[in-house]
């Protein structure tokens, strides 16, 4: 915050670039019917994990024009990968986003990709249900940066 106490945007011109990663998860709970149509790729809308894989790559690319102080910097590669867990009729999807050389680290980006994946899965799949709930959005790992490396154990195993 600035001395009145008003929001602002961080100054990250002195610090140092370093190579950043970051890392994060989200976690859709579709039931057993909604589950079925997703592996069987039986919904109306298509193929819901090559969509919602594109989506997260869209995020990660767009996230400071949907989070207000968040930096643009410019992302070297973004991965959304998804998987579908039959034990508990869920799909979870993870998203590393990793840049070059940064003054800041890509953990908004991380967590905006995890995040509208798993919108657009709910889009996609909300038809067949309301029931689907979206959990356990999280930060999992991050590297490079003033602060280090920070990692917590996933929800799910990936």
């Amino acid at each position: 915050t600035d001395s009145a106490g008003a929001a602002r945007m961080v100054d990250v011109g002195d610090k140092m670039a370093t190579r950043r990663t970051a890392t994060a998860q989200a976690t859709v709970k579709l039931g057993a019917e909604v589950f079925r149509l997703v592996e069987t790729n039986q919904l109306k809308k298509g193929d819901v994990l090559s969509v919602s894989r594109l989506a997260g790559i869209m995020a990660a690319k767009h996230t400071p024009l949907l989070i207000p102080l968040c930096h643009n910097i410019s992302i070297s590669h973004c991965d959304v990968a998804m998987s579908l867990n039959a034990a508990d009729h869920s799909l979870l999807v993870v998203a590393t986003v990793s840049t070059g050389l940064a003054q800041t680290g890509v953990e908004m980006e991380a967590l905006t990709s995890a995040s509208v994946a798993a919108l657009t899965v709910y889009d996609m799949c909300k038809a067949a249900s309301k029931e689907i709930a979206i959990t356990d959005i999280c930060l999992l790992r991050k590297t490079g940066g003033k602060s280090g490396d920070y990692s917590k154990p996933p929800a799910h195993n990936t």
